[in-house]
C-alpha cells in the first residue's frame, strides 16, 4: 500500500535513522549536506569527475566479492577493503589537521551504509550513474550487472532471504517509513564503541604483537577460521598503515604549494601519518588521527571516552609546555569538523567523565578543554556527552551547565549514579561491567568496548494499540496482523483490553528478537569485521570475529515509539469508557475511525483525561505499566533468542513524527497522522503543573530494565541562566529522584516561532530533536511543529 494512500507528506526522504528534510529550504540543506555526509553525497575525491572510472572500480570490487566469498570470506573483507579505500577516501581539504574524509559510493562493505549493513549498495545512486550521458555503453552494461548481483548479495536482502515463513508474515515489510506498520526490522550493524584506548595504548604494532601472543597461545589446536580470522586480521593492519601512507604521500605534495602556517601543518600531518603506521601515539596529533582514520576504516561512528584515551597525550604535551590549550582547543577543533563531515548526525557521540576512567586528572582536564572546544565550534556533531557522579571534580558538571546556558544543545547529562546500577540489572552484569556503561546513538546503552547494541526493529506501541482495538485489523492498511483472532474477547474489562494489548505486543517482540539474531549470524557472516574486531574484547584472543565468535557480550536493543500517546490512550480509555461510562468502546472506535470528525465534544473529553507528565498517579501507572511490560518481555526474549542481551530502548531519532504520520487518531486525543510525543517525554502541551510535577512523572517509569530512555527537556534562557540556582536545585533533585539522563535545550522565549516565519535570519539556531540535534530551520515543519509543542520552562 503507497504512502499516498493515507499520508500527505511533503517531504525529501534523506539518509540515516528515519529522519526527513523538509523541501521547503532544498538550498540550505543541499548545502550542508554536500559539505558533510558520509553517506554517499558529494565531497571531492578523485572519482567524482571521471564516473567511468568509478564504475571500473566498483566492478574490480564486486569482482573481489565473487573471486573470494564463497570459500574465503575473512580473505573476501581485505581484498574488498583494498579496492574500498581509494574509492572512498577524500582528497586534504585547505584547512583540515587530520586527514580521513570520506564517503560511501554506489557498494560498500561497512557495519553500517546506506542503511544497512555488511555488503551494501545504494541502489538509487547506482540507477543515477547508470543513466548517467558521460558512461560508456560498456560501463552502463555493466552498472547493470553490478545491480542485479548486489540486489541478491547484499547484507538486507541476504538476512531477508533466511526469514522463517512466520517471521516473514509478521515482520512482512521493511518499509516503515512509509507503511502504516506495527513493527519492522532493520539491517545494520550498530551500536559499536571501540576500545580507542587500546590502540592509542599499544599502536599497530601492538596489536600485532596481541594476535601472535594469540596464535601461540592455542597453538596447533587453532581451527582454520582462527587462522583465517588472524590472517585477515594481520592483513587489515598492513591495510591501514597502507592507507596512512597513502595520505602521507599525498600531505608530501600538498607541501609543495603550500606556505608559511599551513606548510607546517601539512609536514606534521605527513610525519604523524608515517609514525602511527607502526608505533603507538606519542602526541595529541599523533592520537587524533590514528583514532578517527581507524574509526573511519572500521565503520564505527562514536568515538568512546575521549578524555580517558586522549587525556594523557594531552596533558603531557601541555605540562612539558610543547602545546599550550590553544593549540589543542585548534587541533580538536578540527577533529570536530572531521566528524562532522561524516554527516552521521544520529551518532557520533564523544564522551567525557564518569566514574572508572584510567587517570582521571588528566581526563578531566582533557574534557574541560573539548567542552571549550564545543561551546566555539557549535556543531550539530559531534553528540558531545559528560557523564557525572557525586564526588566528580564539580568544575565539569558546572562547565557543562554554562555551555548548555548559551543555547548549546551539549553537553548531554549522564547520571552515573543511577546509570551503573541500572545498567547492572538490565544486562545482567557486575558492576566492574556497568561501570564502563556508554551511550551512543539517540541515547542506547552499551558495554564499552564488550558489547555491541545494534537497534535492528522498531516497534509503534499507538499502531499495536490501534490493532488491538480493531481486533486484528489495521485500520489505515487494512490488513489483518497481531495475535490470532480467536485470541481477542469481547473488552468487557479494561483489564481484558490490555491483555490483549500486552499479547500483541508479544507478538511481534518476539519476531524481532530472533530477527536480531539472525541478522548477527547473516551480515555477521559474511565478513570479519576486522577493524571493530581487533578493538572488542575477546575476539583477538578467541581468534573469531566480533558478532558471530565471538565479543565478550552479544547484545541487541529495539526501538520502541508511541510509548506515552499509548499510555495515554489507555489511560483515557480505562476513564471514559470502563469507569466513567460517558462512552462506549465501540463508539470510542468510531470516533477514532473518523479523527473526530463532529466528535469534538468527545474529543475534548480525550483531551481533558489525566495525562502522563503531570505527576498524575492515575495516569502514570499505566505509562509505568506498560514500560514494564513491555521492557520485560523483550529482556526476557534475550536468552531464548541467543543473544546476551535484547533489551528496549525508548529514544527519538525523528521516527516519532515519521511514524506518526502514519498512524491513525489515538484516543490521548491526538489527530490521525501527526506527531508522536518524544520518547520518554510527556505530550507536547499535556504537562500542564509545572516542570516539578513533570519531572516527577518522568522518573516514574523503570530505568533498570533497558538500555536507554531519552529526556528532552525546554528551558527559556532566562530561565536556564538568569536564575541558575534555582535551575541547578531543580536538576540536583530530579537526578537525586533517579533522573538518568538529560538533553536540555535552551532557548530565547519565541525564538522557534520566529525561527519558522524568518529561518534566513535563524541558521545558527540548533535545538535537541531527540536523540539527536540539527539546526531547526533544516527541520521538516512537522517536526519544527513537534518542538514547538513542547512545554519551554
Amino acid at each position: 500500500m503507497e504512502a499516498k494512500n493515507y499520508n500527505r507528506r511533503d517531504f525529501l526522504k534523506v539518509l540515516g535513522k528515519g529522519v526527513v528534510v523538509s523541501i521547503v529550504l532544498p538550498s540550505l540543506w543541499a548545502e550542508h549536506i554536500n559539505a558533510s555526509s558520509f553517506f554517499g553525497h558529494q565531497m571531492r575525491n578523485g572519482f567524482d569527475d571521471d564516473i567511468n572510472q568509478l564504475v571500473t572500480h566498483l566492478n574490480t570490487f564486486t569482482a573481489k566479492h565473487k573471486e573470494f566469498y564463497a570459500t574465503q570470506p575473512m580473505r573476501c573483507e581485505v581484498e574488498c577493503m583494498k579496492v574500498q579505500y581509494p574509492l572512498m577516501f577524500c582528497e586534504i581539504e585547505e584547512k583540515d589537521l587530520f586527514v580521513g574524509r570520506a564517503k560511501y559510493q554506489g557498494i560498500a562493505l561497512s557495519p553500517q551504509a546506506f542503511e544497512a549493513g555488511g555488503y551494501c549498495a545504494d541502489f538509487q545512486a547506482l540507477e543515477k550513474i547508470k543513466k548517467d550521458e558521460r558512461l560508456t555503453a560498456k560501463n552502463k552494461k555493466i552498472v547493470q550487472s553490478l545491480i542485479d548481483y548486489w540486489k541478491k548479495e547484499n547484507g538486507q536482502a541476504q538476512t531477508r532471504a533466511a526469514f522463517p515463513q512466520q517471521m516473514n508474515q509478521i515482520l512482512y515489510t521493511d518499509g516503515w517509513k512509509e507503511e502504516p506498520i506495527a513493527a519492522a526490522p532493520l539491517y545494520r550493524m550498530s551500536g559499536t564503541q571501540c576500545d580507542y584506548d587500546k590502540l592509542c595504548r599499544l599502536g599497530i604494532d601492538g596489536l600485532r604483537k596481541e594476535i601472535e601472543t594469540s596464535r601461540k597461545a592455542v597453538g596447533a589446536a587453532a581451527t582454520q577460521e582462527q587462522l583465517a580470522f588472524w590472517d585477515a586480521s594481520e592483513q587489515s593492519l598492513d591495510l591501514f598503515a597502507e592507507v596512512a601512507l597513502w595520505y602521507a604521500d599525498k600531505a608530501a605534495i600538498a607541501q609543495k604549494t603550500a606556505s608559511g602556517n599551513r606548510k607546517k601543518q601539512l609536514i606534521q600531518l605527513e610525519e604523524t601519518l608515517r609514525k602511527i603506521t607502526t608505533r603507538k601515539p606519542e602526541s595529541l596529533h599523533e592520537g587524533i588521527q590514528l583514532v578517527f582514520l581507524w574509526a573511519v576504516l572500521s565503520g564505527s561512528i562514536n568515538y568512546g571516552r575521549m578524555d580517558e584515551y586522549l587525556g594523557d597525550l594531552y596533558v603531557k604535551e601541555i605540562d612539558e609546555k610543547r602545546m599550550t590549550e590553544e593549540d589543542a582547543i585548534e587541533m580538536l577543533s578540527s577533529l570536530w569538523l572531521m566528524i562532522d563531515s561524516r554527516g552521521t548526525t544520529w551518532d557520533a557521540r564523544v564522551i567525557v567523565g564518569g566514574k572508572g576512567r584510567r587517570n582521571e586528572s588528566n581526563a578531566n582536564r582533557f574534557a574541560l578543554t573539548a567542552m571549550e572546544t564545543t561551546k566555539r565550534v557549535r556543531g550539530i556533531t559531534p553528540q558531545f556527552t559528560l557523564r557525572f557522579y557525586k564526588g566528580q571534580d564539580p568544575i565539569l558538571y558546572q562547565t557543562a551547565l554554562d555551555v548548555i546556558g548559551t543555547g548549546n544543545p551539549y553537553p548531554m547529562l549522564y547520571n552515573d549514579d543511577v546509570n551503573i546500577p541500572a545498567v547492572m540489572n538490565a544486562f545482567k552484569v557486575p558492576y566492574e561491567e556497568a561501570i564502563n556503561y556508554l551511550p551512543f546513538g539517540c541515547g542506547e546503552y552499551i558495554l564499552y568496548h564488550r558489547s555491541v547494541g545494534t537497534p535492528s526493529g522498531v516497534i509503534n506501541l499507538a499502531q499495536v494499540l490501534n490493532i488491538t482495538l480493531h481486533k486484528g485489523l489495521n485500520s489505515v492498511s487494512k490488513r489483518q496482523e497481531g495475535i490470532a483472532p480467536e485470541e481477542y474477547t469481547e473488552f468487557s474489562t479494561f483489564e481484558e483490553l490490555l491483555s490483549c494489548y500486552k499479547k500483541n505486543v508479544e507478538h511481534y517482540v518476539t519476531q524481532l528478537a530472533f530477527h536480531e539474531k539472525l541478522e548477527y549470524d547473516v551480515i555477521g557472516g559474511q565478513a570479519p569485521f576486522c577493524y571493530l574486531s581487533l578493538l572488542f574484547d575477546d575476539c583477538i584472543k578467541r581468534g573469531k570475529p566480533i558478532f558471530t565468535g565471538r565479543i565478550h557480550h552479544l547484545g541487541g536493543t529495539l526501538e520502541a515509539y508511541g510509548n506515552t500517546n499509548t499510555a495515554d490512550s489507555l489511560t483515557a480509555i480505562k476513564k471514559l469508557v470502563y469507569e466513567d461510562k460517558k462512552m462506549s468502546l465501540q463508539q470510542l472506535v468510531k470516533i477514532l475511525d473518523a479523527d473526530f470528525e463532529g466528535f469534538d465534544r468527545e474529543r475534548r473529553m480525550m483531551l481533558n483525561a489525566p495525562k502522563y507528565g503531570n505527576d498524575d498517579d492515575y495516569a502514570d501507572k499505566i505509562r509505568v505499566e506498560i514500560d514494564a511490560h513491555l521492557c520485560n518481555y523483550t529482556r526476557n526474549m534475550g536468552p531464548k533468542a541467543g543473544l546476551d542481551s535484547y533489551l528496549i530502548v525508548i529514544i527519538n531519532n525523528n521516527a516519532n513524527v515519521t511514524m506518526g504520520e502514519n498512524t491513525p487518531a489515538t484516543a490521548d486525543g491526538r489527530k490521525a497522522f501527526t506527531f508522536l510525543a518524544n520518547a520518554n517525554a510527556a505530550t507536547g502541551g499535556a504537562d500542564k503543573n509545572g516542570i516539578t510535577a513533570y519531572l516527577n512523572s518522568i522518573v516514574k517509569p523503570d530505568v533498570t530494565i533497558h538500555a536507554g530512555a531519552v529526556q528532552n527537556m525546554a528551558f527559556s534562557k532566562e530561565t536556564f541562566n538568569k536564575y541558575r540556582p534555582k535551575t541547578e536545585a531543580l536538576l540536583a533533585t530530579y537526578f537525586e529522584k533517579g533522573g538518568a539522563q538529560a538533553m536540555i535545550n535552551c532557548l530565547g522565549r519565541g525564538d522557534l516561532e520566529a525561527a519558522m516565519k524568518n529561518p534566513e535570519n535563524y541558521q545558527n539556531l540548533i535545538v535537541r530533536v531527540g536523540g539527536f540535534s540539527a539546526r531547526f530551520v533544516e527541520l521538516p515543519i512537522s517536526t519544527q511543529r513537534e518542538i514547538l509543542s513542547r512545554t519551554l520552562y
